[in-house]
């Protein structure tokens, strides 16, 4: 139980700092401004830096550590041993699969973000000899969409995982009851024999 509890606290810790990097890579957004050549021959997008695309992927990769441990922990949910149907694994079950949308989506707002974020400022736009259209940026909000579903992982799997155990406790105090006693009085060692 007690390794159980540090990982709660650690996956908490996890997505809080994802979260963290999330509102951090949306606050540092690439920007561009249309720019000149020395020749003034032709015009491009001049990109500041990318420093987003890394807290992006920062953010990612520390809520997929965070999602594998919960799930490490919790065996996976499908590789346990079948758990009586009650209320708490009904709750489990459904936290399952939204800590797992949750999570999908979150990944996507946060890769997607970083890999256009990342394209945007590798490449230069070059316009001929007028100035083409505003340069392209990634839109605002993906990475605080990203944030958001940060926070209903973060949720959904400390619940899930607190439903998991009670199903669990509840599996095995019922399991106790169907056993045999272990302990005999000696009146009833004294019969047998």
């Amino acid at each position: 139980m007690a390794s159980g509890m540090v990982s709660v606290v650690v996956v908490f810790v996890f997505n809080l700092v994802a979260f963290i990097l999330a509102i951090g890579a949306e606050l540092r957004r690439s920007t561009a401004r249309v720019t000149t050549d020395i020749n003034k021959n032709y015009y491009y997008c001049l990109y500041d830096s990318d420093i987003a695309t890394k807290l992006g992927m920062g953010a990612s990769l520390l809520l997929m550590a965070s999602q594998v441990l919960v799930m490490m922990q919790a065996r996976f949910f499908c590789l346990d041993k079948a758990l009586n149907p009650k209320v708490s694994r009904a709750w489990a079950i459904t936290l399952f699969f939204g800590c797992w949308v949750t999570f999908s989506v979150a990944e996507i707002c946060l890769v997607g973000g970083s890999l256009v974020n990342a394209q945007h400022t590798r490449y230069r736009t070059i316009f001929g000899g007028f100035v083409g259209p505003s340069c392209q940026t990634l839109g605002k909000g993906v990475f605080s969409a990203g944030a958001a579903f940060v926070v209903l992982t973060t949720i959904c799997t400390q619940f899930y995982y607190l439903y998991y155990t009670k199903a669990i406790t509840d599996q095995l105090s019922s399991d106790q009851f169907t056993q045999e006693p272990l302990i005999t009085t000696v009146v009833e060692a004294a019969e047998q024999t």
